[in-house]
């Protein structure tokens, strides 16, 4: 095989994302570095240092390989023979590449094990034999199922100390086992290991004749992460405006999800622009199609005002527009979360100004019960409403990971503050019986009858508010002069698209059910899904400003 064989083989190998969790000293570091070791990914110089290394810090015994100081590389980490920063170190075998997330055990680390999570597609979660099950186990993989991290490798440490014994494994297979099957984590193995012996982490020596399984590195090698991406939502945050010439006009950014072709009908946020990829550019040449993750510069058929921050997404797909949102937050600052604290939210690209609007409750990672909480810790995990000065173009987290993650950071010392994961909100989820309406004695065919015509609902919204209620009232009366039965209703918003704007959507959607046509005006507000019957249509009417007169666009609510 020639050299350009050899590299084009090597560049197109799959990319498997792995993280090592669990409680302190259960031997994380010493994994990765027998890995490492074994699959001979340590050059001569870094062996040699590695064995005088472990003379004067090692654990292992006097003669014998420290493996993890291969990845515990700060002063203090080798004085005291932990892991406190995240390592992350690559390597490749002959099937697969990897990237492995060496993250620290202690509780006042958890933080960092959420920042090594947060990009991982599989979890090798680590447990002492000798030890069992631990709280800080159970906070790992309770934040890998966060992050909605679908593989995790249980790797039951240290069996050498237990002269591998089944019975051992096996009581810690059932209770960790028990644990897992309320974290709906759809893919769970258990292997035994030794890492500092070697066994079953990239070969079988015999010393645990009645596991049946794979060892550790095959597993790695043949695990399917396609199931963890999604190329269904084409979401295409925009970093940049790439304007080489008078001729060329690109948008640069990262594919964070789905796929997109040339010739795509495309729309874009926040303006609702339409238009279709003309071209679909890349340093190597013109791309056909092109997906997640692929970073690329997208030209336009139209002349559209795009910049940084906004987003393009394939039209007929888009997500969900709002700005009073539920998250799970993993709390990282010291500095306690309290409801009304205000926060930078940093999301596909954009800062946001954005409160704690609500601390709905916290998690006991032991239980996985909620507990009621007027602040959240350190290292805690809660849910939360957040409430945004303008609205976030947003997927939930279990269907998309990158267009549902969000950090809050502190506005005074830009410290990253909490991580979040956008979620359905509890109103999403009223119990049928509250769902219930009650019996109507007139059906929609006697109101079509009587008023001559269905039921419309009909937003008017604007950066100025006065201009959004003078056109709202002019469009009333010209409805009315019609013989059009109509209502309007008018609120303020302050800051927010707030609870009194939405209960004034709520009604203007009843009024629309008994066939009234019902305008409701007020400041620029996101884009909303409305519910009514079959006659029911919702349509919203943007201003924009043309000589200094509204020009209503009216556009169907998707």
């Amino acid at each position: 095989m020639d050299i350009d064989s050899y590299l084009n083989e090597h560049e197109n190998k799959s990319l498997l994302r792995v993280l090592t969790c669990g409680s302190v000293d259960d031997g994380k570091s010493t994994l990765i570095g027998r890995l490492l070791y074994d699959s001979k990914l340590i050059f001569d110089d870094q062996l040699a240092e590695l064995r005088k290394a472990s003379e004067k810090n090692g654990t292992a015994g006097a003669g014998k390989i420290d493996y993890a100081l291969l990845l515990d590389g700060l002063k203090a980490e080798r004085e005291q023979g932990i892991t406190i920063d995240v390592a992350y170190r690559y390597f490749t075998t002959p099937r697969r590449k990897f990237i492995i997330a060496d993250c620290p055990g202690h509780e006042q680390y958890t933080r960092n094990m959420a920042t090594g999570a947060s990009t991982a597609d599989a979890a090798i979660i680590l447990i002492d034999a000798r030890h069992g099950v631990l709280t800080q186990t159970k906070r790992h993989a309770f934040i890998a199922s966060l992050l909605k991290i679908r593989h995790l490798i249980v790797a039951v440490n240290k069996m050498d100390l237990l002269d591998y014994s089944e019975e051992k494994f096996r009581k810690i297979e059932e209770e960790f086992g028990s644990f897992t099957q309320q974290l709906n984590i759809p893919d769970v193995r258990f292997v035994p290991i030794s890492a500092i012996e070697g066994e079953n982490v990239t070969q079988t020596t015999g010393k645990t004749p009645w596991y049946q399984g794979d060892h550790l590195l095959s597993i790695l090698e043949t695990l399917d992460a396609s199931d963890s991406r999604n190329l269904r939502d084409f979401r295409f945050p925009v970093q940049t405006v790439i304007r080489p010439n008078l001729d060329f006009r690109g948008f640069a950014g990262s594919i964070t999800s789905g796929s997109i072709r040339r010739g795509d009908p495309i729309v874009t946020l926040p303006s609702f622009q339409n238009s279709r990829i003309r071209r679909i550019v890349t340093p190597d040449g013109d791309l056909e199609e092109a997906f997640s993750p692929q970073s690329v510069v997208l030209e336009l058929e139209d002349e559209i005002d795009i910049s940084s921050g906004d987003m393009i997404v394939k039209k007929g797909n888009l997500p969900h527009i709002e700005d009073r949102l539920e998250a799970r937050v993993i709390w990282m600052s010291e500095k306690p979360l309290l409801p009304g604290g205000k926060y930078i939210i940093r999301h596909a690209g954009r800062n946001i100004q954005g409160r704690i609007a609500e601390l709905q409750y916290d998690i006991d990672v032991n239980t996985l019960e909620s507990r009621h909480a007027t602040q959240l810790p350190l290292n805690h995990v809660g849910r939360i409403v957040l409430e945004t000065a303008s609205p976030l173009f947003y997927d939930y987290y279990r269907d998309n990971r990158s267009g549902g993650a969000l950090i809050l950071i502190d506005p005074l010392n830009n410290v990253t503050a909490g991580a979040g994961m956008l979620r359905p909100s509890h109103i999403d989820k009223v119990p049928e019986k509250e769902q219930e309406q009650l019996p109507t004695f007139v059906s929609s065919d006697e109101r079509m009858e009587t008023f001559g015509h269905g039921g419309k609902q009909i937003y008017v919204a604007g950066e100025d508010s006065d201009l959004a209620r003078s056109f709202a009232k002019q469009l009333e009366r010209e409805l009315h002069r019609l013989k059009a039965h109509t209502y309007g209703l008018d609120f303020k918003a302050e800051g927010v698209w707030g609870r009194s704007a939405r209960e004034i959507v709520n009604a203007s959607g009843l009024l629309a059910e008994a066939h009234e046509h019902c305008s409701a005006a007020g400041p620029s507000r996101p884009a909303q899904k409305s519910k009514g019957s079959l006659l029911h249509l919702a349509w919203e009417c943007r201003l924009r400003a043309r000589n200094g007169r509204p020009h209503p666009s009216p556009r169907r609510s998707e």
